[in-house]
């Protein structure tokens, strides 16, 4: 059965429609990545898997509890990390996990000191909140999630503002909880850590636009990529994206990476320009970040 099994799901604040008709599948041991650009439903839709918000419309279950009716229950079974650092600054990292275990009914002594021992904060639990670095900050929410051991991790841009040392060391994490049967949600803006994910999902104003694995994802997008090599590109970048069949043109060093959606006007528009520029020009490899930024043009359209 799966995890998380949502359908239609929707939510409305006035007149704005932030979440529309969102089906989510997300299978037992899975890592998720959820990614749309800002203000484009990811919050709304966790806190109504969570069971912080109410649907307007939609069904399904999350963790086999009723999303529309039993949100007490998926509170208890779920963690959820907000983006920001919600704990008491001057509180220290042991003095807060034990607040949130009484929380949760426990007796924190064993659940504090093993959340404390599994992510390797024990020789800091005495260290003021409000003193630790965001890697630090970052360890102490994702130790307070799993105080009570839940089935579901709902992490909502987890990394924000995190270096890529404790981004990779938390990713490393996430991986070692999904092999010990833990699902999660994870919404993210960074490709790396998509790519690490099972499977993504791509929501843009609230519509689902795409899901699957990443190569699935890319394959589906039906981009083609050429890299533009030469002298003094970057002044050249906004004619480039003039010509029939570019969607997109970005830097990447001394090189142009041009896409578009028609692999043959692209390739026809692009031989032409280079050979009358004396231009090198090669096939490339379509990226995440090239579907996204697709994504992002097509969801302003919708």
């Amino acid at each position: 059965m799966s995890v998380i099994a949502v359908r239609n799901l929707t939510k409305r604040y006035g007149k704005r429609i932030a979440v529309d008709n969102l089906t989510l599948n997300v299978e037992p041991g899975e890592i998720m990545g959820f990614l749309g650009p800002n203000g484009s439903g990811k919050t709304t839709t966790i806190r109504m898997i969570c069971g912080l918000l109410t649907p307007d419309e939609g069904a399904g279950t999350v963790l086999g509890h009723n999303v529309l009716t039993e949100s007490t229950a998926i509170k208890r079974e779920a963690g959820y990390m907000t983006q920001r650092f919600s704990f008491y600054d001057d509180l220290t990292i042991a003095e807060n996990l034990t607040f949130v275990a009484r929380l949760y009914g426990l007796k924190p002594a064993e659940p504090v000191r093993a959340a404390l021992e599994h992510l390797g904060l024990t020789e800091r639990a005495d260290q003021l909140a409000g003193t630790l670095s965001g890697g630090w900050k970052q360890r102490l929410a994702l130790a307070a999630c799993i105080l009570h051991k839940p089935k579901l991790l709902l992490l909502d841009e987890p990394t924000a503002g995190v270096d890529p040392k404790a981004r990779r060391e938390f990713w490393d994490e996430i991986h070692k909880l999904a092999g010990q049967g833990l699902t999660v949600l994870v919404s993210t803006h960074y490709m790396d850590e998509a790519e690490r994910c099972h499977r993504i999902t791509y929501i843009s104003n609230g519509r689902l636009l795409a899901t699957g694995t990443v190569n699935e994802v890319v394959e589906a997008a039906g981009l083609t990529t050429f890299i533009l090599e030469g002298t003094g590109l970057t002044a050249l970048e906004p004619e480039i994206l003039k010509l029939p069949g570019v969607d997109q043109v970005a830097p990447f060093g001394a090189s142009l990476h041009v896409v578009g959606r028609d692999a043959k006007l692209l390739e026809q528009s692009l031989i032409t320009y280079a050979g009358a520029r004396d231009m090198r020009l090669k096939p490339g490899e379509t990226s995440l970040e090239d579907v996204f930024i697709q994504f992002m043009a097509k969801g302003r359209d919708i």
